[in-house]
């Protein structure tokens, strides 16, 4: 309860960048006519600058786009204005950014979310870079696509409790996103339109060009000496690799790793199960059915986790080095079977623990992003007519 408490300002601090973050967004559509023309720049994730509509990350898989769904610069825009915008809630207070905001490694830094009226998540948000390499969404993997996810947290109580045809009549209200829907959707206004325009704002949250990467491209200087150590560690001796390979450093497959939980009857109540189950979160489980899933969750990944803090699926570690701890030894998991394949006891020092978390740090890259000269120029002229700053509540 301490720990908690003592992340309320925290929490309300965030809140206050998030909804100043929705203002920014709308006004710059509105108001790119009159910017100075902006070029391609690479620049650090907390800046607010606009993605590229399709990336191409040098070095990486490319970014996988559903036939159904195909990336265009307006819809991204759209998608983004959407993923910012915190009137999508009952109550006009919790955006997708809310939880997922770019100043926190598009996490939010706290253990669990707030919702609206303040409701708590039960589970970590997970970060959205990368997310489009994923096979599932969500740490148990209950969503398939990047549309599918977005539609959840509008209708869930404990984070924006609202409906998506309340939703929708909102939008259809706005001038602003009635003209855009109309030319990126020739009008349909509906939840399938606006979550598959969220959907292609995240494909575009992709990192990349970390130390790394610059290091096995041939710049032997891009990494210090201690993280090639701890490279070495992780592709070695502690066995990171296996889950965590590169070029994305993630996998789309489920473990248990045997991570602490306490009991949070509110959230994992788990009727009707065995009474030793109460309050314990079952992961993968919830989803399949099958008890050899439960306590599995899924393998995140790794680029750019020094930003993304607490770890795992309930925040239990604040720190990679609690982290790599964890795996330092052979956990007793509350739920489930411990996969033994996955942690053992590595026998590892606490100087290779500190290389390993060096390592680490040389996966945080950049996204590449620019303002699409053009489009922010389009969607000033369709929106400049009539100053449509919609006053934020």
């Amino acid at each position: 309860m301490l720990e908690r408490t003592s992340t309320r300002g925290k929490g309300l601090r965030r809140h206050a960048m998030i909804m100043a973050s929705a203002a920014i967004v709308m006004l710059l559509s509105i108001s790119a006519v009159f910017a100075v023309q902006t070029t391609a720049t690479d620049v650090c994730d907390t800046d607010m600058v606009y993605p590229t509509y399709n990336p191409k990350p040098k070095g990486l898989p490319p970014v996988p786009i559903p036939a159904d769904n195909p990336q265009t610069p307006m819809k991204v825009k759209l998608g983004e204005m959407l993923y910012f915008d915190p009137m999508l809630s009952s109550d006009g207070t919790i955006s997708c950014a809310s939880c997922h905001h770019p100043s926190f490694g598009f996490a939010d830094g706290e253990i669990v979310s707030d919702g609206v009226g303040g409701s708590e998540g039960g589970r970590n948000a997970p970060t959205v870079y990368n997310a489009a390499y994923y096979e599932t969404q969500f740490w148990d993997g209950r969503a398939l696509t990047l549309e599918e996810q977005a539609a959840g947290p509008v209708e869930n109580p404990i984070e924006m409790a609202n409906t998506w045809d309340n939703v929708v009549m909102y939008l259809k209200s706005d001038q602003a996103y009635t003209k855009l829907f109309n030319k990126v959707f020739d009008g349909d206004v509906s939840k399938d339109t606006a979550t598959k325009a969220i959907a292609a704002y995240e494909r575009t949250v992709i990192t990349w060009n970390s130390p790394y990467d610059r290091y096995i491209a041939g710049d032997v200087e891009a990494m210090t000496p201690t993280q090639v150590a701890g490279m070495d560690l992780f592709f070695g001796k502690a066995s990171c690799g296996g889950c965590h390979a590169p070029p994305l450093f993630l996998e789309s497959a489920f473990g248990n790793i045997g991570v602490p939980q306490t009991r949070d009857m509110t959230h994992f109540p788990n009727t009707g199960m065995d009474e030793m189950l109460a309050g314990y979160d079952l992961g993968r489980a919830y989803v399949t059915g099958l008890d050899e899933d439960m306590g599995r969750f899924k393998t995140p990944g790794l680029r750019n986790i020094e930003l993304t803090a607490p770890y795992m699926h309930n925040g239990i570690f604040a720190t990679l080095e609690e982290v790599i701890a964890h795996y330092n030894m052979v956990p007793d998991p509350v739920v489930g079977e411990l996969e033994e394949d996955l942690v053992t006891d590595l026998g590892l020092t606490e100087e290779e623990r500190a290389l390993l978390v060096e390592f680490l740090k040389a996966l945080t890259g950049r996204t590449y992003s620019y303002v699409p000269d053009d489009i922010d120029m389009e969607i000033s002229t369709l929106l400049l007519s009539e100053l449509l700053v919609r006053p934020l509540e």
